[in-house]
């Protein structure tokens, strides 16, 4: 069964941050039976037998992690299989190519606190909010003035907790490479 491990602010070789040999190696040695970073943004798919499995060896990877290159960033895993139903639902259907800045999916803790009402956009207006499915947000980053919104530190602001933000092609071309099919 693949997994997806999403981390929040890594990216390989930076300080703090390991390598791509040590992220592959960290999650091989906690047990994955394989290992393949994804781009350089903390982004890693790996195989476990199953989802308690595949939680021991994130514990286990993140341990290594931390002793070797000083990294305590969160990471929050999501089945491969999970993901391609997330990119079969086109949740970015409504958006019109080139309005928006980015479309992104951020992922949240398996426990957090959920705000009383969701806000539809950030105070600024360079973040909306277009759907909540149980630990994912989809949103829009609008690019106002010169920097564009950040759905990362809006939500963890609104939520007070870490999440972490990929911009939606990162999980369409994660789902390309590493998921099957869904049969139809």
């Amino acid at each position: 069964m693949k997994h997806a491990a999403f981390f929040r602010n890594l990216n390989l070789g930076r300080t703090n941050c390991p390598t791509r040999a040590q992220f592959e190696t960290a999650f091989l040695s906690a047990g994955a039976e394989t290992a393949s970073s994804f781009l350089t943004n903390g982004t890693l798919v790996f195989s476990a037998k199953s989802n308690a499995k595949a939680g021991k060896v994130l514990t286990l990877a993140c341990q290594a992690m931390l002793a070797e290159c000083g990294l305590k960033e969160p990471a929050y895993v999501r089945q491969v299989d999970y993901l391609a139903e997330l990119v079969a639902s086109h949740p970015f259907k409504s958006v019109k190519p080139g309005s928006v800045y980015a479309c992104c999916v951020s992922f949240l803790p398996a426990k957090y606190t959920a705000p009383a009402k969701w806000p539809r956009s950030s105070a600024r207006g360079d973040v909306e909010i277009l759907g909540i499915i149980d630990t994912e947000v989809f949103s829009v980053s609008r690019l106002l003035g010169k920097s564009p919104g950040s759905p990362n530190a809006f939500l963890e602001k609104l939520l007070g907790s870490p999440v972490t933000t990929r911009n939606w092609n990162t999980v369409v071309r994660l789902v390309g490479k590493h998921g099957n099919p869904l049969e139809e």
